[in-house]
């Protein structure tokens, strides 16, 4: 296992096209959906949950997005719908982290909704640290309800994102990063 500094420093997102199988073992998923539910959670709401897509599961979640792209845009050629049936299939494992509020007199909404995005940052943190790529998204259909319903979402629930897992298949380029002096400033 990496140092954790290390990993932190050198943590990157991996494009989903530049992953394959295999996925992470029952044991890993199970360490990293530990390690997404251990994050802040003040009044210990618990505003998040995670839905598994893995299999089968990739290709069925597509369905609902190709069938909700469709009915959208009766004019999409079958490539567009097809691209769209694709969304989740590319990596092994793609796990959703969805997010809801709960009322509370002391934690507000927007904190709660960041407590889903700690899990996500988790989440794609340990899938990183056990060797494999990882890259959180989200695209137009994180935010149709039409496919939050099909996926099975309340109508209160929304979505942090998708978290795509799985073997690296090239080497991965860093992207540039802000220099700190530029975003850091003292008060």
């Amino acid at each position: 296992m990496p140092d954790a500094l290390e990993l932190l420093k050198l943590r990157r997102s991996v494009k989903p096209r530049e992953m394959s199988g295999p996925g992470p073992s029952p044991a890993e998923l199970d360490t990293i959906l530990t390690i997404g539910a251990r994050v802040p959670d003040h009044g210990k709401l618990t505003p998040w949950r995670f839905i598994v897509f893995e299999g089968e599961a990739r290709a069925r979640a597509g369905d609902v997005i190709a069938k909700v792209f469709a009915r959208k845009n009766p004019a999409a050629p079958v490539a567009e719908i097809e691209i769209e049936k694709r969304r989740l299939m590319d990596a092994p494992l793609v796990i959703a982290v969805v997010s809801f509020t709960k009322p509370h007199p002391k934690v507000p909404p927007w904190e709660q909704e960041l407590s889903a995005g700690a899990s996500a940052m988790n989440i794609v943190t340990a899938a990183t640290a056990l060797g494999y790529g990882a890259n959180w998204l989200s695209g137009w259909f994180a935010f149709d309800r039409d496919v939050l319903e099909g996926l099975g979402l309340k109508p209160d629930e929304k979505l942090a994102g998708f978290i795509h897992i799985g073997t690296v298949t090239k080497p991965n380029e860093d992207r540039p990063r802000p220099a700190l002096a530029e975003i850091v400033t003292r008060f």
